[in-house]
């Protein structure tokens, strides 16, 4: 039977009632299964319904906050460990833990009846809205971001990597693989582990745990402290280690159960992982790159610099739109723009101590430079789209709530990356318009050193 297509999206907060829907065939077969499994029994307070996501689940009975609102035995759980007792455990020993349950994915949905994971793989969606499944028409609208950018690594990489393991793998061990993977194959297991698995359980980075995935994501929760590994009974006579959600939020009956999926995502994050952002303008995010050039002539005692104080050559900082720069951006970029008569706190005398400097104004030229720099760095990357944010506002009022969902996700990034760098590009504005006011490194010295008046005059004394 045909895959139930359907994408995650974020809701509103708004507490609407939800009537569980009918839902389509393959979705009671999946609960039969479950029910079968004991997985769920009458006691569980929550049941699949049609909701504005697509597919969700809502509670059948009135929960309380923090209310355990279903429990899923690891026998259910699909992560490396279960591909390991597999009959592909042997081929997928050596592999990257993502790749062996991607093929773990591929395998059980190739062997239809046969599988005992059928009634899971069945609702598992064809595609998402995730930026991985875009035409070429659709990716042309995020031209100039780094959505952009990271969207076609990432596929990049994944066709890689299924290059490598059909090779090494696939073709190799036909036994197992007596069917032909392609490359969406490889893209779509890519895909569901990418929107679907848990990654904060004890001592587990990669668990699918049916069920518990069916659970939708809402900007009113503000915590992801909603999953954990418990030990408990898993049946009339079993006990074993069983995955926990508890809700977040105080439901009423018919209201649909909700999670936090990842609270330090930006919106491009959530496009190519989930298929879906938020207007939460906090979501809208731009990473800046920096790196100490090869051809700096203090390049050993910057990187050394640099090193000893947990960083690298190369240095990533996602700005938040409304929010302060990140922690170590400047001190950062005050290092890149060391130079001239500002060299001398690099000399070996200073190593343990020049970080620490580093979090004031050094000098004018180095503070002026610095703006400089990263204006028009910003002013660079704005260059780079193909429309102005007013132009993105306008489209996304016309659009309203209706129409296309991947062009509504396209504007909304772009929109929010541009956000991002003139607010980036206003604050060095300011900071540059005060540089006369600042107070600089040579300037706080002699203040230590006694020797600055009040007033700002240097003192002397006759000898």
């Amino acid at each position: 039977s045909p895959a139930l297509h359907f994408n995650r999206r974020s809701l509103s907060a708004k507490s609407s009632s939800l009537s569980a829907a009918q839902v389509p065939p393959e979705i009671d077969r999946f609960w039969q299964w479950l029910r079968d499994e004991k997985v769920i029994s009458s006691r569980t307070p929550v049941e699949p319904a049609v909701v504005p996501e697509g597919l969700g689940l809502v509670a059948t009975r009135d929960i309380s906050k923090n209310d355990v609102v279903l429990e899923v035995p690891r026998r259910f759980w699909i992560h490396p460990d279960a591909v390991a007792a597999s009959d592909i455990g042997t081929v997928c020993s050596g592999l990257k833990p993502w790749i062996s349950v991607a093929l773990f994915l591929i395998r059980e949905r190739f062997k239809g009846e046969e599988s005992q994971w059928r009634y899971y793989l069945e609702i598992l969606p064809r595609s998402t809205n995730s930026t991985i499944y875009w035409s070429d028409e659709e990716l042309l609208e995020i031209r100039g971001t780094q959505l952009l950018g990271t969207t076609l690594g990432v596929k990049e990489y994944v066709e890689k990597e299924f290059d490598k393991v059909e090779e090494e793998v696939i073709l190799a061990n036909e036994n197992l693989f007596p069917f032909r993977v392609t490359t969406d194959d490889f893209m779509w297991a890519f895909g569901i582990l990418r929107s679907r698995a848990f990654s904060r359980l004890r001592n587990r980075n990669l668990v699918i745990v049916p069920f518990a995935d069916l659970l939708n994501h809402s900007a009113a929760v503000s915590t992801e402290d909603h999953a954990h590994e418990v030990g408990g009974p898993a049946g009339l006579f079993s006990w074993d280690y069983l995955f926990q959600i508890r809700s977040p939020l105080s439901l009423k009956s018919g209201d649909q159960v909700f999670i936090q999926y990842d609270l330090k995502k930006s919106n491009a994050d959530m496009a190519l992982d989930y298929g879906f952002i938020e207007s939460e303008p906090g979501r809208d995010a731009f990473t800046l790159t920096l790196e100490i050039p090869e051809s700096d002539e203090f390049y050993d005692d910057k990187l050394d610099v640099a090193e000893s104080n947990g960083m690298e050559r190369t240095a990533y900082f996602d700005v938040k739109y409304d929010r302060r720069l990140p922690q170590g951006m400047l001190p950062f970029l005050r290092l890149l723009a060391l130079g001239g008569t500002d060299a001398f706190l690099l000399e070996a005398l200073f190593r343990n101590q020049v970080w620490g400097f580093l979090q004031l104004p050094v000098s004018r030229p180095n503070e002026e430079h610095v703006c400089r720099v990263v204006r028009s760095a910003c002013r660079d990357a704005l260059s780079g789209y193909h429309t102005t944010v007013e132009q993105d506002e306008k489209i996304l009022s016309e659009m309203g709530e209706c129409g296309d969902g991947r062009l509504r996700m396209a504007v909304g990034v772009r929109r929010g990356e541009k956000r991002v760098l003139q607010q980036i590009d206003e604050m060095f504005r300011v900071r540059e318009s005060e540089l006369d006011s600042l107070e600089y490194y040579q300037e706080r010295r002699m203040k230590d050193l006694g020797l600055l008046g009040q007033k700002g005059e240097i003192i002397f004394w006759e000898t």
